[in-house]
């Protein structure tokens, strides 16, 4: 007579359940609701951030918006459990004229905030930001062209610091009209102050409304001068040296 053998209780760690919490529910609950990695595509936030810099974003710093959910559900209007963002935070935020896109900038203007560059000085409520000269930089951009920019630190009024580049002090973008922030609005600009599209282009980016906001950038995890698409190039072009460099 052939004994059956009696089935074991089967653990939850082995079960179908188990996998779909651990490789579904929970990186999407991390990427909603903690952290989400984001790749910097431009140079618009040099120095500071290069372009193949791998950094992660703090979904709770500023609460949250659909935009904080992957493919932005409209499940619901403005924000919830807002915290009100400070100048000079690094945020990544959804383009107003294409919610498609994900552009990082750096805080500069406050609702109600009047905000004008004259000759590369940004002047927040008529007041010029303290700027310290700080040598040059230097890099071969994108083309194999060698170029030299002047290097300041800029520094907010509520006293958070942090280093911006200039190629000229008379660019299309350093001499502005008085720009006055709406309500609910912002006004962000990029460390690369004559290569970056920004508030100061009002027909891409303008105001950006508080719902836009995606949240604020904390750490560069990983970093290679290499495409992100081309991993094999990563070995020889890694640079170890910006890994876990805290976002300024």
């Amino acid at each position: 007579m052939n004994v059956l053998e009696e089935k074991k209780p089967q653990r939850f760690y082995e079960t179908w359940s188990f996998l779909i919490v651990v490789c579904v529910i929970l990186p999407l609950l991390i990427r909603s609701f903690i952290f989400t990695p984001f790749h910097i595509p431009s140079g618009s936030m040099k120095p500071g951030l290069l372009i193949g810099d791998y950094i992660f974003v703090s979904k709770y710093a500023y609460g949250y918006s659909r935009y904080s959910m992957p493919l932005a559900p409209k499940l619901f209007e403005g924000r919830i459990f807002f915290k009100e963002p400070k100048r000079g935070d690094v945020i990544v935020f959804r383009l107003p004229t294409n919610h498609s896109l994900d552009y990082i900038k750096r805080l500069v203007g406050l609702p109600g905030d009047r905000v004008q560059v004259r000759r590369g000085v940004v002047f927040i409520n008529g007041t010029p930001l303290e700027r310290k000269a700080d040598g040059t930089w230097e890099e071969d951009d994108e083309r194999g062209q060698h170029k030299v920019y002047q290097r300041f630190t800029e520094t907010m009024p509520e006293g958070k610091s942090y280093t911006v580049i200039d190629e000229t002090t008379d660019g299309a973008l350093d001499d502005t009209p008085e720009y006055t922030v709406p309500a609910g609005h912002y006004f962000f600009m990029g460390d690369n102050r004559d290569n970056s599209q920004d508030s100061r282009v009002t027909g891409v980016v303008g105001f950006v409304p508080a719902e836009n906001l995606v949240g604020r950038a904390t750490t560069i995890f990983v970093s290679a001068d290499a495409p992100f698409y081309k991993i094999w190039q990563w070995v020889a072009n890694i640079r170890t040296d910006r890994f876990f460099k805290t976002i300024k």
